[in-house]
């Protein structure tokens, strides 16, 4: 895509956004939403905090990431 396919592609969809259009994208039905469910990737397990070495990185001390507390998603 070049520049100038861009910028068309730009003014056109400020353009629908401006005239208060809620037609949706081609391909896609309008009546249809995203399926909104809970993820294994989002769950946090309940680890007490540490002030000693990493639980992923031992080699580290912990910075209370958070990354042992998920998955890492």
């Amino acid at each position: 895509m070049n520049e100038e396919a861009l910028r068309a592609l730009v003014r056109e969809t400020l353009a629908r956004l401006e005239a208060g259009s809620s037609a949706a994208p081609p391909g896609r039905d309008p009546g249809m939403r995203l399926p909104f469910t809970s993820h294994p990737s989002h769950y946090q397990y309940a680890l007490p905090p540490s002030d000693g070495p990493c639980l992923i990185e031992p080699a580290v001390p912990c910075n209370h990431c958070g990354y042992c507390q998920s998955h890492g998603h």
